[in-house]
């Protein structure tokens, strides 16, 4: 059983980004178990609160050390990854020489509007990952251009060739997780 713990840098309900990552879990080889990690009731990070983490933190740091790799799904907000994203993540990575991220296989893919897909967000994306001692996934990359209709509400992918890709991008990972994860 592999375990993915999913961070989706979007609070919005309705988000595509939200909906890509439940399709992406779909696509997954049988045996891997996804936990959705909750980021919206973390608060702003302050090192203050560091001796004594809210519930909150000490829950999101404790599904990424659970699990065998990270599956970040972001939106892009003005060329960049979404505060509330960044939030987890400085949450997940403190304090100092207690970072959860360090030495997990991690994959970053998002989806947008835009012709762009969010390859700007991943770009900020990967270099605070790299700071924060990841075994990144480098390919494929996944910039995925979203269109209505795009996943319907049973997370399925309705374009054959974005499903094609989704699928090898999922398959990819997890051979990435069995070859850089922790041995057991």
């Amino acid at each position: 059983m592999t375990k993915i713990a999913v961070i989706v840098g979007s609070l919005r309900r309705e988000s595509i980004n939200r909906k890509l990552a439940h399709a992406l879990a779909k696509l997954a080889k049988p045996g891997t178990e996804f936990t959705f990690s909750q980021i919206d009731d973390l608060p702003l990070f302050s090192q203050d609160l560091e001796p004594n983490p809210p519930a909150a933190v000490t829950r999101l740091k404790g599904e990424i050390e659970a699990a065998d790799g990270v599956l970040i799904v972001t939106p892009e907000y003005n060329r960049s990854i979404p505060g509330v994203l960044k939030n987890a993540i400085d949450w997940a990575s403190r304090p100092y020489g207690k970072n959860s991220f360090a030495g997990k296989p991690t994959a970053a893919i998002g989806t947008a509007m835009g012709s762009l897909g969010t390859a700007a967000a991943q770009q900020h994306l990967r270099s605070i990952l790299a700071y924060l001692h990841v075994v990144l996934m480098g390919q494929p990359e996944g910039y995925i251009v979203f269109k209505q209709g795009l996943i319907d509400d049973s997370h399925a992918v309705t374009d054959e060739n974005v499903r094609k890709f989704l699928q090898t991008y999922m398959e990819k990972f997890g051979e990435w997780i069995e070859r850089h994860g922790e041995k057991k």
